[in-house]
């Protein structure tokens, strides 16, 4: 498997506490991960460490397998564009002549692309208005399209969609998901905002008091919040053997417990788990959305 970013117990130490805790992650090639986390769990921290404008006090991460105490790691930046917090853009200028200004910065010998990226983020009709008076979901993708400006394979977004209104949301989700799938661009997304990851996201990363609590796909994770019946049961021997014979779909969780999908009746399933032998200790619906989910590995709610 192909990883465009790997961290390794990265530590960050500011002068209140640790922003990182031994941070580890892995975001694989083609992805688009969404780094989840409340506000202040590290988030903002880990990109910024990654985009070069801090350095870690341990620990150690690779971008396209370059370590980022290497020679090599300033060229690994190159392939990268980023939006850290807030977009980066002159608010005097128009939104083709923030591109232009960028083009110098990276010293790109020609303008060509600026028209292309315009109508990608969908911004080619404003002609001279400039970026003050843009909406924030315009200054938000004109920040995209200032990032993609060096054609880069790995772009990361902190918090794209906050203070966006529904439109403006969509229109970021949109753009996101061409950009993966048209461009083959690897994205990873800081959000705290879970019902909009959960329409983007092949993979996610679950991180709490600058660590990381769980790193699962997206397919795994739809599985582990999928609507069933979760049994408490005295034994699961007998309990596959019933389940089977029924013929229902279902995945064991420990040697007492498992999930059942698409059951019959409540009385339907009792009865025959009891002629089997197997006497029901527990039994609800299970139906766990992402913020259930993330809030299950975490704990529950805390002060920001």
């Amino acid at each position: 498997m192909e990883y465009i970013l790997e961290t390794n117990n990265l530590i960050k130490h500011y002068k209140n506490g640790k922003a990182l805790n031994g941070l580890t992650l892995h975001v694989e090639k083609g992805a688009i991960y969404g780094f989840v986390g409340r506000n202040g769990a590290g988030k903002t921290t880990l990109i910024r460490l990654v985009c070069g404008l801090q350095e870690p006090t341990e620990g150690t991460f690779t971008l396209y397998g370059s370590p980022n105490r290497s020679r090599e790691i300033t060229k690994a930046r190159r392939r990268m564009g980023a939006v850290v917090e807030t977009p980066s853009i002159y608010l005097s200028m128009t939104a083709e002549e923030n591109l232009k200004q960028q083009y110098q910065i990276l010293g790109l010998p020609s303008y060509d692309g600026i028209k292309e990226l315009l109508e990608l983020v969908r911004l080619q009709n404003t002609g001279k208005k400039k970026a003050r008076d843009f909406s924030l979901g315009m200054r938000q993708r004109l920040g995209i399209a200032v990032a993609l400006a060096g054609d880069p394979d790995f772009l990361i977004l902190d918090e794209p969609a906050n203070g966006l209104d529904p439109q403006g949301i969509v229109e970021i989700r949109e753009l996101i998901l061409r950009l993966n799938k048209e461009r083959q661009i690897t994205v990873l997304i800081s959000s705290h905002i879970l019902d909009e990851l959960s329409r983007l996201a092949t993979h996610y990363g679950f991180i709490d008091n600058g660590r990381m609590v769980k790193e699962i796909s997206a397919g795994a994770l739809e599985a582990s919040c999928r609507k069933c019946l979760r049994l408490t049961v005295s034994d699961a021997r007998p309990l596959t053997a019933a389940l089977d014979k029924m013929g229902l779909q279902y995945s064991v969780r420990s040697d007492t417990e498992a999930d059942v999908y698409d059951a019959p009746s409540v009385t339907e399933l009792t009865l025959a788990l009891h002629n089997a032998g197997c006497e029901v200790k527990n039994i609800h619906e299970h139906d766990e959305s992402l913020e259930s989910y993330y809030m299950n590995l975490v704990g529950g709610v805390r002060d920001e």
